[in-house]
């Protein structure tokens, strides 16, 4: 699911990550695809975050999104 949403436009990424609530669902499912696929460090904090610090995490995810095509510590 991670490459996946790399593979997707750069506008829907951004209106995902836009939305709240769709913005955490959406990452938490990237992110969980992401440690299932490559279980290292980088993805796993990644994943931790997202899920304590869900909605202000997101926003940054959607600046990093914007400049880097990829969430924060998510490398599928």
């Amino acid at each position: 699911m991670a490459k996946k949403f790399q593979k997707l436009p750069r506008l829907v990424q951004i209106l995902l990550l836009l939305i709240p609530g769709v913005n955490w669902l959406t990452e938490i499912i990237v992110r969980v695809s992401a440690v299932i696929e490559k279980a290292d460090l980088r993805n796993v904090f990644g994943l931790i975050l997202a899920i304590f610090v869900g909605f202000v995490f997101g926003w940054i995810d959607l600046i990093w999104c914007l400049l880097f095509k990829h969430l924060i510590f998510c490398k599928a």
